[in-house]
């Protein structure tokens, strides 16, 4: 890579957290991979199940805490299930002055050097509110083409990917919202913004464009980090329960932020992204 990685903003830590609900196996792919690639970025890891039905997910979480001591793993146990909103707030409040937040979903793999690319992305500009890293299933983050979901690629394209990307870095890339499954905030941004709106997006399914949107309002931007990788599963399937919260989430987004739709058209049309994804797709291809 030549150059060395340079934080920020430095003097800030990072609390990644997990919210859980369910999904044993891709939960302890996640973890896997979470303990396997080292960040070199001050971090601590609080993973807070949501009360899953799936009684294998709380010895799961409390074997990892066990086994990685070192990694500073919290564990923390709903009652009752809250939904997605209220847990994202809840590690908000859980940041301490000094820490940005990465919200990372539960069925996210991530991948060599995934963190500290992304803060140093964050370090380019104090008024970046938000950074997403290249994905398989990101919407207009994914790689190796955007609007699809991609299958996770095995292991060996995966450190690949991640490689050609630190290796050929580049400048971020401004985008209308970022991306959910795995979702770099600032501690700026964080004081400006607040929280996640529980109230419209009690069960997610809109809560991060709500969120990025009222943080451009406040003169944040929201970017995309071109030079990390982070694998996501995605959903196994659409359930009609699920169809029903994405279009009433959708509604209220809309009405809470009319000119979405056509942002986020434009930023398509655009498609600002696409040197970047052919660059790497040529790197790639020419090994």
């Amino acid at each position: 890579m030549g150059e060395s990685l340079v934080f920020d903003r430095m003097t800030h830590r990072v609390l990644i957290a997990i919210p859980i609900y369910n999904g044993y196996d891709a939960l302890e792919r996640c973890l896997q991979a979470l303990v396997d690639e080292r960040i070199e970025a001050a971090h601590r890891i609080v993973a807070i199940n949501d009360a899953s039905s799936d009684l294998r997910i709380a010895p799961l979480l409390e074997a990892y805490t066990r086994k990685h001591a070192r990694r500073a793993i919290e564990v923390r146990h709903n009652r009752v299930n809250r939904g997605f909103t209220w847990n994202a707030n809840q590690a908000i409040t859980a940041t301490r002055n000094d820490e940005h937040l990465l919200l990372l979903n539960s069925d996210a793999i991530v991948t060599e050097g995934w963190l500290d690319q992304m803060l140093a992305t964050l370090a380019r500009d104090e008024k970046i509110g938000t950074v997403t890293p290249f994905s398989n299933n990101a919407t207009i983050c994914s790689y190796p083409d955007f609007l699809r979901e991609w299958p996770v690629p095995p292991v060996a394209e995966r450190k690949r990917i991640a490689k050609t990307l630190a290796n050929h870095r580049t400048d971020e890339i401004d985008i209308p919202t970022a991306v959910g499954f795995c979702m770099l905030i600032s501690r700026g941004c964080l004081d400006a913004v607040e929280n996640f709106d529980e109230a419209n997006f009690p069960r997610g399914y809109g809560e991060e464009n709500d969120f990025c949107r009222r943080a451009t309002l406040k003169g944040f931007r929201n970017v995309m980090c071109t030079n990390a990788y982070v694998a996501h599963e995605g959903s196994q399937s659409f359930t009609d329960e699920k169809h029903e919260l994405m279009r009433e989430g959708g509604a209220r987004l809309l009405a809470l932020h009319p000119d979405y739709n056509d942002v986020v058209a434009a930023w398509i049309k655009s498609d600002p992204a696409r040197a970047r994804r052919e660059q790497v797709n040529a790197l790639l291809g020419a090994r």
